[in-house]
């Protein structure tokens, strides 16, 4: 029988994983985009867990409008990532944050 506690704890060693990897890698963007929406996942596991076991949908609810909010942000960042390829033709962080006037 599964329980909270295992949910719970999932969803902790996700997010350790993901804080673990934006500390661990700072070069590279896509990784640190994937590490951020992983953080995202185990939240949303959290939500889930604890929306089930209180009998309560509108933490179900909640995830949904997260998963779209954290779709259009990938989508966006994705893009710019893309555009400063283009012009920089690299997408290392040390790189990217010395901006061109």
């Amino acid at each position: 029988m599964i329980t909270l506690a295992h949910y719970i704890v999932l969803g902790a060693i996700l997010f350790c994983i993901s804080v673990a990897g934006i500390f661990i890698n700072r070069k590279n963007v896509v990784v640190l985009l994937m590490a951020i929406e992983l953080m995202l996942l185990a939240v949303n596991m959290n939500f889930v867990a604890f929306s089930r076991f209180l009998g309560d949908p509108s933490g179900q609810v909640f995830v949904f409008f997260i998963l779209t909010v954290a779709a259009a942000e990938t989508a966006i960042g994705l893009a710019i990532l893309v555009v400063l390829f283009r012009n920089r033709s690299t997408i290392n962080v040390a790189e990217i944050d010395s901006m061109k006037g």
